[in-house]
């Protein structure tokens, strides 16, 4: 079944120029022009996918994407972002956007980005009998695509997810920025590899008692990142 993508975006050209060309990839797309409207339909309608626009009237796109990742954990986020502002890249990333695009953009390359985050939150015909992944203290149920701490569920976004998974299923492998970009948001991907940093940082303030002392995922100085053996 397509996903459904919800636009929020207040330009009336780009939000109608958006919705044509997902809806000819097959996706089902609501729209809103505010942030309030936004938050409205994403708690009526079941929403997959969010492409937010950070300048909105009303509450911005920083403020709609804290709402949205609160209420809606698994939800997908692409933010789009003002061309210069490196600020509002890496301010979405925080507030838990699991991609981001600058504008000007081309559309083609948005429905790409909207299909390389759907991949990430699908769940590929798992065998039930494999679907926990252990490692104490941490769990993850491939089948409900939920992570775990000592049994307690863990808010994660769906890039989240797929990092701490590839970490789990490959313990002690040391990846490259690069390699962990190319296998996570895929390799059509042309943004910075710096969102591959902001999201560790994410999950080191969730999985780690210290994240200034990280004990699970380690620092590969001049690489990259590894999830620690535990001795």
């Amino acid at each position: 079944m397509a996903s459904k993508v919800l636009i929020v975006e207040d330009e009336d050209s780009i939000r109608k120029f958006v919705k044509i060309n997902l809806e000819r990839s097959d996706f089902h797309v609501s729209e809103a022009e505010t942030g309030e409207k936004g938050v409205e339909i994403a708690r009526k309608e079941d929403i997959d996918i969010v492409v937010l626009d950070v300048m909105l009237p009303g509450i911005d796109g920083f403020q709609v994407c804290k709402i949205l990742r609160e209420e809606y954990p698994n939800l997908g986020i692409i933010m789009l972002t003002a061309k210069s502002q490196d600020i509002d890249k890496i301010m979405g990333l925080e507030y838990g956007t699991d991609d981001y695009m600058t504008k000007p953009f081309n559309p083609t390359e948005l429905v790409l980005r909207v299909k390389s985050l759907e991949r990430r939150m699908e769940s590929r015909n798992e065998d039930a009998q494999e679907s926990i992944l252990e490692m104490r203290p941490f769990k993850i149920d491939k089948y409900s695509r939920k992570f775990y701490k000592d049994n307690i569920e863990m808010d994660v976004t769906p890039t989240e997810y797929s990092i701490i998974k590839l970490f789990m299923e490959n313990p002690g492998k040391a990846f490259k920025r690069d390699e962990i970009l190319n296998l996570i948001w895929g390799y059509d991907f042309v943004g910075d590899s710096k969102i591959v940093d902001v999201n560790i940082r994410r999950l080191r303030s969730k999985v780690e008692n210290d994240p200034s002392k990280p004990e699970y995922i380690e620092t590969v100085w001049g690489l990259g990142y590894r999830w620690k053996t535990q001795d």
